[in-house]
């Protein structure tokens, strides 16, 4: 799958807030997640902590995708009732799944 692509799926599969132990196929077991609120450094932490508390009733629609032969950054809105801002997602992937991750946005939104 080329990095876009599981870039995609992954975001498919966050925002779909159901069936996330999905995210084990495309997340290198070692994944490094970067993030506002959270960091994990596997994929069972990453996915365990979205299980606990998933995402429910949001979607996001995409404005700009960069991507090279590991890279891709997913520039988008972030849409759930009451709350719109622009995030962009930085991710890293290899023939193992996504390896690293690193979420951007304005905090201030969410308080």
């Amino acid at each position: 799958m080329a990095p876009l692509e599981t870039a995609l799926t992954y975001m498919d599969i966050f925002f779909s807030g159901h069936d996330l132990e999905r995210l084990y196929t495309i997340l290198d077991d070692q994944v490094i997640f970067e993030g506002p609120f959270y960091q994990f450094t596997s994929a069972y932490a990453y996915v365990t902590s979205l299980q606990a508390d998933p995402p429910v009733e949001c979607h996001y629609n995409i404005r700009y995708t960069f991507e090279n032969d590991t890279q891709v950054n997913l520039i988008y809105d972030f849409i759930k009732s009451g709350i719109h801002t622009r995030m962009s997602q930085f991710l890293e992937v290899n023939t193992a799944g996504i390896t690293r991750i690193l979420l951007i946005f304005d905090t201030g939104t969410f308080t």
